[in-house]
């Protein structure tokens, strides 16, 4: 089974999560595709859907979807989306695709945060995967000395600007032992936006596509 069949096994799976007459909290990125392709087959039977994402907007839209604006949204059920690493605890690393920032204000209203990804996501430490971390555009060289100091190697990511207008620094290198810790004193850095860090604000469940079929994990 490829990488992209797990990945929309998991995906799939996440529709149970959906409730009927809600509006649904939709992330961004590869499994997400897969997760708002089959969304779409539900659409009749939701309220509409809050994007974490220009692109997952354009792609809901495409699908007929009904998007709502986050200040227009003060209940969200569920949100869905992946993660580029996630340990045991469902502490994630977020951001691969640079929308970190708006993932997570998403995350902080859902009341249930699912994550869907292939096997090959699930990490015993996180930290392999470099920390994207949003940062203001003059703040970008005092904020790389600051990840720097902390043990990290920023690198700007080249020909890429958020859907905020930041820029993303992905940091390589960090040992991340404590990542609620971390989290915090890496966005309390003056220029950071947000790191890509998922500690504060884990996922709830875990929906992970492996080659025996898709595993559910429950924060403890």
């Amino acid at each position: 089974m490829t990488q992209d069949e797990l990945k929309q096994q998991a995906a799939l799976r996440a529709l149970d999560y959906v409730i009927e007459g809600a509006i649904v909290g939709v992330g961004t990125g590869s499994t997400a595709n897969f997760f708002i392709d089959g969304l779409a087959t539900m659409k009749d039977r939701i309220a509409g859907a809050v994007a974490s994402s220009e692109v997952s907007a354009r792609r809901l839209a495409g699908h007929g979807i009904r998007l709502l604006d986050m200040n227009d949204v003060d209940d969200l059920p569920v949100y869905i989306d992946g993660a580029d690493e996630i340990d045991a605890s469902l502490t994630m690393i977020k951001g691969g695709g640079g929308a970190q920032t708006r993932e997570k204000i998403v995350a902080a209203v859902a009341r249930k945060f699912v994550c869907i990804c292939d096997a090959s996501k699930k990490v015993a430490q996180l930290g392999h995967f470099p920390l994207p971390v949003e940062v203001i555009p003059m703040a970008r060289a005092q904020v790389a000395r600051a990840l720097t100091q902390l043990g990290g190697r920023p690198v700007l990511r080249e020909g890429f600007t958020t859907d905020n207008g930041n820029l993303i620094l992905d940091v390589h290198g960090l040992a991340i032992n404590d990542p609620a810790s971390l989290e915090v004193t890496i966005d309390g850095i003056v220029g950071v936006v947000t790191s890509g860090l998922f500690a504060k604000r884990g996922a709830d469940v875990l929906l992970l596509a492996t080659a025996d079929g898709v595993v559910t994990f429950e924060r403890s």
